[in-house]
Order: C-alpha cells, then sequence, then structure tokens
C-alpha cells in the first residue's frame, strides 16, 4: 500500500546510511536542565518514581539526549534505540512540552500496536505531566465505547490509543482532529507492517497537512525506513548501529532441544531459577500458551499467561498481578513483546524461537530495562540454529550454550 500524500511533500529520504547514528548533526544534550523544559514539567518529572528508570537523570540514554529537543522543535524524526532506554519517556517529554494546557482539544495522537502499551503509554504521559493538568485518555478496544465518547467529549490533550478503535472514534466523529500537531507511531515497523498498515492510513488521511510525525521503535528494517518517506518531510533519523540493538546488559543462551516434547522438560528443570525474580514465557500462537499454562499448571507449577484472544478485563487483571509481583511467571504471545515494561523481568525463555530478526529483540528487550542484568535463554530446535545463526551474525553478536550456574547471572 502506498501512503497518501495529503501535505503535497515531495520527499527524498537518503537512505544509503542507517546505520549511522543519525542523518545530521543532532545537539547531544547530556544534561536534562539543558532542554529548556517548562518549570510543571520539570517537576513532573523530577518526582516521577519510576523516574530513574524511563529518564535514566544521572546520565540520560543515548536516546533522550538526542531526541528530545528536535520533537520539540517540531521536526519530524525517527528515533532507533535499544529497549528498555527510555523512548516513551523520550517522546512523551516532547509531547509535554509542546502542549497548550488551555486549548481542551486533542493536541497529539499516539498509536501503537497493543492495547497494553496504549494504555503504559498513557500512564507515561499522566505521571510526567502530573503538575500540568493535562488530560489523557487510552482509546483501546475492548473497553466502553460509551465511556471513550465521554472521555474525548470532555476533552483530552494528548490521544494514546490502537487504530482500530480510534479510527472508530474519527468515523463516529467524537475524536476531532483539526486540532492535532503532532502524530507518533510507537514500535512503528509493526504499526507500518503487514496487518496495521491499512488502518494506519484510515487514521493519518485525517490529519491536518501540518502534522509532524514521530516514528519510534527498537526496530526500523530497511524496508520501513524507505516507507517512511511517503509521509514525513526532512526527517531528523536517530538510528543506532546494528550491532548496539542487543543490549550490552542481557545475557542470551541456548538449549539444544532434538524433540519438541522435550522442551517441557526443560522448562520445568528451570522453573526454580524463573521465579527468582520475574520470567516471560513467549510461545509463537495463542493455542501454544494455553496448552502450556495447562500442562504447568497440571504439574502443580503457578504460573499466568495472557494473548489477544483474552477479554480486556482479563489481560488488565493479568498485568496487574504480573506487574505487583503476585504472579512471577508469565507465559505470553507477542503481544507482550512490544515495549511493555516490567522493571522485575531479568529472565526471558523462547519456548518457541521467534520467526524472524526484530521480534528476537523485542522480546529480550522485555528484561535489562534501562541497563539492568537480563537473560535470555532459547530452546532451540534442530530447525532453528540457521535462523540463530542469521540473528547472530546480523546484529553482531553471540548467543553461548546456557550454563548449568544460569541463576547466578540473574
Amino acid at each position: 500500500m502506498k501512503m497518501p500524500d495529503p501535505k503535497n511533500r515531495s520527499v527524498n529520504v537518503d537512505l544509503s546510511n542507517v546505520e549511522f547514528e543519525t542523518s545530521e548533526d543532532v545537539e547531544v544534550l547530556s544534561i536534562f536542565n539543558k532542554l529548556g523544559l517548562k518549570d510543571d514539567l520539570l517537576r513532573g518529572i523530577y518526582t516521577y518514581e519510576n523516574c530513574i528508570i524511563y529518564l535514566g537523570f544521572e546520565k540520560p540514554s543515548a536516546i533522550q539526549q538526542r531526541a528530545i529537543k528536535p520533537i520539540m522543535k517540531g521536526r519530524d524524526v525517527i528515533a532507533q534505540a535499544q529497549s528498555g532506554t527510555g523512548k516513551t519517556a523520550t517522546y512523551s517529554i516532547g509531547i509535554l512540552q509542546t502542549l497548550d494546557i488551555k486549548v481542551r482539544e486533542t493536541q497529539v495522537l499516539v498509536l501503537s500496536p497493543t492495547r497494553e502499551l496504549a494504555t503504559q503509554i498513557q500512564k507515561v504521559v499522566l505521571a510526567l505531566g502530573n503538575y500540568m493538568s493535562v488530560q489523557c485518555h487510552s482509546c483501546i478496544g475492548g473497553t466502553s465505547l460509551g465511556e471513550d465518547i465521554s472521555k474525548l467529549d470532555y476533552g483530552q490533550h494528548v490521544v494514546s490509543g490502537t487504530p482500530g478503535r480510534v479510527f472508530d472514534m474519527i468515523k463516529r466523529r467524537v475524536l476531532r482532529t483539526r486540532g492535532i500537531k503532532m502524530f507518533v507511531l510507537d514500535e512503528a515497523d509493526e504499526m507500518l507492517n503487514r496487518g496495521f498498515k491499512e488502518q494506519i492510513y484510515d487514521v493519518y488521511r485525517y490529519l491536518p497537512p501540518a502534522t509532524q510525525v514521530v516514528l519510534v521503535s527498537a526496530t526500523l528494517p530497511h524496508d520501513i525506513l524507505e516507507m517512511t518517506s511517503k509521509f514525513m518531510t526532512d526527517p531528523i533519523r536517530i538510528l543506532v548501529k546494528r550491532d548496539e540493538l542487543t543490549l550490552e546488559e542481557i545475557k542470551q543462551f541456548f538449549v539444544a532441544v532434538e524433540r519438541e516434547e522435550w522442551k517441557f522438560d526443560t522448562l520445568c528443570d528451570l522453573y526454580d531459577t524463573l521465579t527468582i525474580t520475574q520470567a516471560v514465557i513467549f510461545c509463537n500462537t495463542r493455542r501454544k500458551v494455553d496448552w502450556l499454562t495447562e500442562k504447568m499448571r497440571d504439574t502443580n507449577f503457578t504460573v499466568s499467561s495472557m494473548h489477544g484472544d483474552m477479554s480486556q478485563k482479563e489481560r488488565d487483571n493479568i498485568m496487574k498481578e504480573f506487574r505487583s509481583g503476585q504472579s512471577r511467571v508469565l507465559i505470553t504471545t507477542d503481544v507482550w513483546a512490544r515495549g511493555l515494561d516490567v522493571q522485575q523481568v531479568s529472565l526471558v525463555i523462547n519456548y518457541d524461537f521467534p520467526n524472524n530478526r526484530e521480534l528476537y529483540i523485542h522480546r529480550l528487550g522485555r528484561s535489562g530495562r534501562f541497563g539492568r542484568k537480563g537473560v535470555g535463554v532459547s530452546f532451540l530446535k534442530a530447525e532453528d540454529i540457521s535462523v540463530m545463526r542469521d540473528i547472530e551474525q546480523f546484529y553482531a553478536t553471540t548467543v553461548d550454550e546456557m550454563p548449568m550456574n544460569v541463576a547466578d547471572l540473574i
């Protein structure tokens, strides 16, 4: 699908050097106070309970040092950085700095691929904007239409949502787009891939011509970067090199399993290690998640599970239990692989090996958030080995066989 060009833009983006960090000289602001932020926003930042995790104030992360200022200046920005380096806070600060709080209409629209991520983004915006009287609504499927309509009628400065529900609200003329000045796509590669592309097109064509566009992700394949030329104007590209994409603090291991049924015994052997901290176990299908959850419980192991077939209420309850630490082992699909931040997670298990390089990076990024140590373990069947070697070569990384003392590494 070719993106429309309602802005009548003719853009030719040079993609020849996408491995370099930035597309032009970008000011690096290593001290947070140099950004010239509103006092109420600074106050919200410094009193935010997760400020060190999200923002790293002692030493702002590379993406924060480079991307916040261009976003504040109204530039189109493509920002790619490792999982767990505070990308959500990066664009949230840019959003909050540019809002006109006195005008209670939607000025910023943030789209993301999962309901949980959309809700998490809303919480970050509200926390950082705590002293600004900012209104931010999470507009997601599986929730009350009436509540969405009521909240949007009241007036929201920022809407964080999933494409389907957001477009529904636009069609109903409940979400008015005339005041939108910034459009953020989080997990942009997923959003511009297959299933979401048409929905993004539907939303995008309703935005004002001069809308600023910000794309954020841990992985941005070449074809997605090429697509950005259709709807961005001279974007500043802040891209990490391939070999920096796997977090330095994440140790990567594999366990060779000749047969599918051996995976379960291996997982049971690892159970005590999983519960030392909190662990996420990834399967490739919803059916496998249900099967593995039932089998673990039948063997008297305590686990929880989450996937896209569950009701929003179930998903919310599971997330609440996992964030609070009541649940220590979560079995899930890739609905959990993108962007979700639970600080205690330091072990990721690929029960099924992911289907592509990008998913591998996103899954491992659930551990080692903002520089903390993490461990990723992949169960490898013979047919997975070639994909694993491709990942090692592409990202210039090494995945070793899992040692006996893996628990000591967490």
